[in-house]
């Protein structure tokens, strides 16, 4: 198996990981050093170390009443995978968002995720999320005072 079928194979698995909210194995996959971020964020919001990155998707995901995953297509080269695909998010609330993105995950010669860089589009979030979800985000989690 080459590298990049293997690297694509554990791309497959990071998705069921990650609409299953299975932090636990997601973080396995990541490199010590690892490194997450959202393009459409501020440029120095990278978070580094598995810790780190289950901590940044808990704080979106974990709010997300179910997700469902709609791929498209897969490149895989050497050490990169990218994937077009689109997450359908619903929340408890009743609102929905279909967000498109390209992830981009580089790998390490370990086979672990270095880098995990996701690129969708800010407004097509802003214009869809619930209010109360966008201010649990820019809180970071924490308690909003009343």
């Amino acid at each position: 198996m080459s590298d990049a079928d293997r690297n694509k194979a554990t791309i497959e698995g990071f998705w069921e990981h990650l609409y299953a909210k299975d932090w636990e194995a997601l973080a396995a996959l990541f490199a010590p050093d690892g490194e997450y971020t959202d393009v459409p964020t501020p440029a120095d919001d990278v978070a580094r170390g598995p810790e780190a990155i289950i901590a940044r998707l808990r704080l979106g995901l974990d709010p997300v009443e179910e997700m469902v995953h709609h791929p498209g297509h897969v490149a895989a080269e050497g050490d990169l995978v990218m994937t077009e695909h689109v997450e359908e998010w619903r929340f408890p609330t009743g609102e929905v968002v279909k967000l498109p993105f390209v992830s981009v995950h580089q790998f390490d010669h370990e086979g672990r995720i270095q880098r995990w860089w996701d690129y969708w589009d800010l407004t097509t979030l802003l214009g869809s999320a619930p209010q109360w979800w966008l201010d649990h985000i820019m809180s970071g989690g924490q308690p909003q005072e009343a």
